[in-house]
């Protein structure tokens, strides 16, 4: 087992690269996201203390290499149990076993609705749920379109077009490099709308 100690922007994997090991974060948040041939991205989920990284999960349970991305969005601290020590582990500790697969069933959970949002969901209420998740106390949103394109699984121009839509009906406001939520209640009913 080695420390992991990393600053924020440290890219963790890429795809087609080999999985060194299992990573268990104390502190931080490592974003994962997919990105196609024409350069769109999709941020799958996110992964914090006591989560586990699907992506690394499979490569240590089925010798597969990444597929996505890992970025730290924030500094990490944590360690890395190396391969043999991870399958040692869920062959022979149950309590680190539980642990792990009940981490799995939650993210296969995260899944689910990821799947659901951009398949069975109106973008107004896609996005109003990612800006809710994302913002502040006070309220602000350090974001880029580009940035909630990824997350909301669209294209930047549409985000932009909605975004300006929301400001005009005064629930939030929109200012280089981010914007703040105006109306959180009226932004909390638009997540709920399933048109």
């Amino acid at each position: 087992m080695s420390q992991l100690t990393c600053p924020a922007g440290t890219v963790l994997f890429s795809p087609g690269q080999e999985c060194p090991g299992f990573m268990r974060l104390t502190q931080g948040t490592v974003r994962v996201s997919l990105t196609a041939a024409n350069g769109r991205e999709v941020v799958l989920y996110r992964v914090g203390p006591g989560d586990v990284c699907l992506q690394t999960f499979a490569c240590l349970t089925d010798g597969r290499t990444y597929s996505a991305e890992g970025i730290a969005e924030t500094a990490l601290v944590g360690e890395v149990i190396p391969h043999a020590g991870f399958r040692s582990a869920m062959t022979r500790d149950d309590a680190f076993r539980t642990e792990i697969l009940t981490a799995v069933a939650r993210r296969f959970g995260d899944y689910e609705q990821l799947v659901e949002d951009v398949a069975l969901t109106g973008f107004d209420a896609r996005l109003a749920r990612v800006l809710l998740r994302l913002v502040d106390d006070q309220g602000h949103l350090a974001i880029t379109h580009d940035a909630l394109a990824a997350e909301t699984a669209s294209g930047r121009a549409f985000v932009s077009r909605r975004l300006r839509e929301l400001s005009r009906l005064g629930l939030l406001e929109t200012h280089r490099g981010g914007l703040k939520i105006l109306d959180r209640k009226k932004l909390i009913a638009v997540s709920h709308d399933e048109r």
